[in-house]
């Protein structure tokens, strides 16, 4: 048996959710006996929730496992001289059949000072925005602490937040600190750093499924928010068909948005880093390392950074998010950026698709 790596997927990790709804279903999934799936987790290497590996010979190990054998192979050199054995982001869908809490995440420097290893900076791709639905994202003009405690203490919080109204394929990127929130009838995908962090600041009041409150963090999250305002906190960027389109550049990830509708190409040679394709959307396929996975809308495969080239195919259309970690961002080695080159490929009839 080859123990050479290849691309990998991962098993769902479904939770339930006071605010979740049903929306994940439609795309294949069955978390039965659970009621509703607010969140699944597509990759995961947070302690005691870590995605299991699907496929190959290492089917069956959690990704943390992996990584204790394969180190920088799997996340490249630098990276995991930087991460160790944890793999460091939290790829989501989040399915908002109701309002999620009013809430904020620490940055790295308050997380690591209350004793865990880092904080979350993270954004979100919309794939689903029902009429007049709304996220919250800051402030809408600079809110003093005091100020803030007082609205906050008056339940009246939410006439201080910023308010956009998104639709499908908005991007919103949301740094640590930042106080946010997700609407109700929002369907969208997320990709954090390595952290189950949330200082939750207001709930409406909603009671959990034992009829209780549920608990706040009011003091915790003071030294986290950034009280500073948001002026739109949208993402703009340019949608093209079959190339990779730049949405998201920060230490802790570079996001890619590609709308495949013919094979692609990658060349990776540069870049010392593994790379995910998470799939909002169709059904495609990945090819690297003498192997092909298929994979459908709510699933990722995640390429070790051994690989230099990737080819992607699509049935009809697909679209997929491109993840990785330059070491570049993080060193903070300014106007250097390391992208893949991109080439168009005969379509592989040996993909299955």
């Amino acid at each position: 048996m080859s123990t050479a790596l290849y691309p990998m997927k991962f098993m769902p990790l479904f939770k339930n959710k006071v605010w979740g709804g049903n929306k994940i279903k439609s795309f294949g999934f069955d978390y039965s006996p659970l009621p509703n799936c607010g969140e699944l987790w597509v990759l995961s290497g947070v302690e005691d929730n870590e995605s299991v590996v699907e496929n190959g010979f290492l089917k069956g190990n959690h990704i943390n496992e992996v990584l204790e054998v394969y180190m920088g192979e799997v996340l490249g050199e630098e990276n995991y001289d930087r991460f160790g054995s944890e793999f460091p982001l939290l790829l989501k869908l989040i399915d908002a059949n109701d309002k999620l809490s009013i809430q904020v995440h620490p940055d790295d420097a308050l997380a690591q000072k209350r004793g865990m290893e880092n904080g979350k900076t993270e954004m979100w791709y919309i794939l689903e925005a029902g009429e007049g639905a709304e996220i919250v994202d800051g402030f809408e003009q600079q809110v003093t602490p005091e100020e803030y405690r007082q609205y906050l203490e008056a339940g009246l919080i939410e006439r201080l937040l910023h308010v956009e109204h998104p639709q499908r394929g908005d991007l919103f990127f949301i740094p640590a600190g930042r106080i946010h929130a997700i609407g109700k009838d929002i369907l969208l995908a997320e990709i954090q750093q390595r952290s189950d962090c949330t200082y939750r600041i207001y709930d409406y009041n909603r009671k959990d499924a034992d009829g209780k409150l549920r608990p706040l963090h009011t003091e915790e999250a003071l030294d986290a928010i950034d009280f500073r305002p948001t002026a739109d906190g949208k993402t703009h960027y340019n949608y093209r068909d079959n190339a990779t389109v730049s949405l998201a550049e920060c230490p802790y990830f570079t996001t890619n948005l590609i709308s495949l509708t013919q094979p692609m190409g990658k060349d990776f040679t540069a870049l010392d880093s593994f790379v995910l394709y998470f799939c909002v959307e169709g059904i495609a396929a990945v090819k690297s390392m003498e192997h092909v996975v298929p994979m459908h809308a709510g699933e990722c495969v995640l390429v070790p950074a051994a690989a230099d080239r990737v080819e992607l195919f699509a049935k009809e259309r697909a679209k997929l998010l491109e993840v990785y970690i330059d070491p570049a961002q993080w060193k903070g080695e300014s106007g250097h950026h390391t992208h893949a080159g991109d080439w168009l490929v005969e379509f592989d009839r040996g993909s299955g698709l």
